[in-house]
């Protein structure tokens, strides 16, 4: 299984007035982790786009375990959880400078056309793409 990981400052503007990282702003982090695993395995959602194709948020699971704090630095890692050829499940962990777990979590994809928003098999639009997530994805 290929995990990515990427830093994150915490920035001011992303935390209450706790000095908390607002809860929502993970979602950003997750995406912003899973663009750029797309990326590390030789690909490009952008590229996706162009070719008429989104893959919009089906399903998304976050748990809360530890706050992230202004001025910390998160690294966010993130993996293919489940792949079948038409859904991808991304997992991810953010943890905090010291290694504890601040949060998991997974969103669901399916690829649809971007003009009728039906959905198409992943496998057979992106045979390339559909090869690497068989052999990135999580081994069970």
């Amino acid at each position: 299984m290929y995990i990515s990981k990427k830093e994150i400052e915490v920035r001011y503007a992303e935390t209450d007035q706790m000095g908390i990282v607002y809860h929502a702003n993970y979602l950003i982090w997750m995406e912003v982790g899973r663009t750029a695993l797309i990326k590390e395995l030789g690909f490009s959602y952008a590229q996706l786009e162009a070719d008429g194709v989104l893959a919009p948020v089906i399903d998304l699971q976050v748990q809360y375990k530890k706050p992230l704090l202004y001025g910390e630095t998160a690294m966010v890692h993130t993996w293919i959880e489940e792949y079948n050829g038409l859904k991808t499940v991304y997992g991810y962990e953010i943890q905090k400078p010291d290694g504890q777990t601040a949060i998991t979590g997974t969103t669901s994809h399916i690829c649809v056309d971007k003009d009728t928003f039906r959905p198409i098999q992943f496998r057979k639009a992106f045979p390339a793409w559909h090869q690497v997530y068989e052999q990135s994805k999580k081994q069970v």
